[in-house]
């Protein structure tokens, strides 16, 4: 058992989880912009991208880059800063690092090495989405980006279909009338949903109808990150949804047709696991 006092004295320096604005900048917390001024190193997901936001509220820090295809070179050398008494802040390109973007390997890094690990409130697109829907807040499923392949998509979207809580993804504007055909094709037409778009931007727009409709309206041509909505099944199939233990269901899709990957990823991601764990139980390795 570890339990962490954030805010009393520690022995070695602090990682602090700073969120940033998904559009509009004054969505920026006083809070946040002090962090990051004070902090002695921030690890950005694309520093380009940072740099924009640091350069708006004169935040001189340093930014180094931290992202999905660097972890493993960087985790040691951020763990070494953070145990000599560095604080650090870590942030993405728009709203809370970790969800849907990079940050947990580090959160995870921290937290086996004793290292405070400190989150700051502040803008995120799926609960600001979600609360303007309505569909019913809560409960409610956040389940991300889903696989960019048809077949991948209908096997994890056959896999929520029983769900009583409003899903909540994540989707690009190339491939939102892909995902709303898949989620047609798995959910039914009649399923009440919601996008959201350009959240807190000028174009800022929500569209609320059946996933047919939504469907019809996205094949027109849309611009912008969309935030997608489903409600939940109210009538769910107990039989349909998926049994055992996360091993006996990664085999179970296996023979489905999908690949030991693909499988394992969206057992995790269902189940809340560890991927990485689950890929070495799987493999016994």
């Amino acid at each position: 058992m570890q339990v962490q006092a954030s805010f009393q004295e520690h022995p070695t320096g602090t990682l602090y989880l700073v969120p940033t604005p998904i559009g509009n900048l004054d969505d920026m917390t006083f809070r946040a912009i002090k962090v990051l001024k004070e902090a002695e190193l921030i690890c950005a997901e694309d520093t380009r991208h940072t740099r924009q936001l640091l350069n708006h509220f004169a935040i001189e820090t340093k930014a180094i880059s931290f992202h999905e295809h660097n972890t493993e070179q960087r985790i040691p050398e951020l763990i070494n800063r953070l145990k000599q008494g560095a604080t650090l802040a870590q942030c993405s390109d728009a709203g809370m690092p970790s969800i849907s973007d990079p940050g947990k390997e580090l959160v995870a890094a921290c937290i086996e090495a004793g290292i405070a690990v400190v989150p700051l409130p502040g803008a995120n697109a799926a609960l600001t989405a979600l609360i303007a829907s309505g569909l019913c807040p809560q409960p409610f499923y956040f389940y991300g980006f889903l696989e960019r392949k048809h077949q991948q998509q209908v096997t994890e979207l056959e896999q929520l279909k029983n769900r009583r809580e409003t899903m909540i993804f994540y989707e690009a504007p190339h491939r939102l009338a892909k995902t709303l055909a898949s989620m047609v094709e798995v959910f039914g037409k009649d399923r009440p949903a919601v996008l959201a778009r350009e959240l807190t931007k000028r174009y800022e727009e929500f569209a609320r109808g059946s996933l047919d409709e939504l469907l019809s309206w996205a094949k027109e041509g849309v611009r912008g990150e969309f935030v997608v909505m489903v409600a939940g099944n109210d009538h769910p199939t107990e039989e349909d949804a998926p049994t055992g233990s996360p091993l006996e269901q990664i085999k179970a899709a296996i023979e489905g047709g999908q690949s030991p990957n693909v499988a394992i990823k969206q057992v995790a991601k269902r189940l809340g696991l560890n991927r990485q764990e689950l890929y070495r139980q799987y493999h016994q390795l």
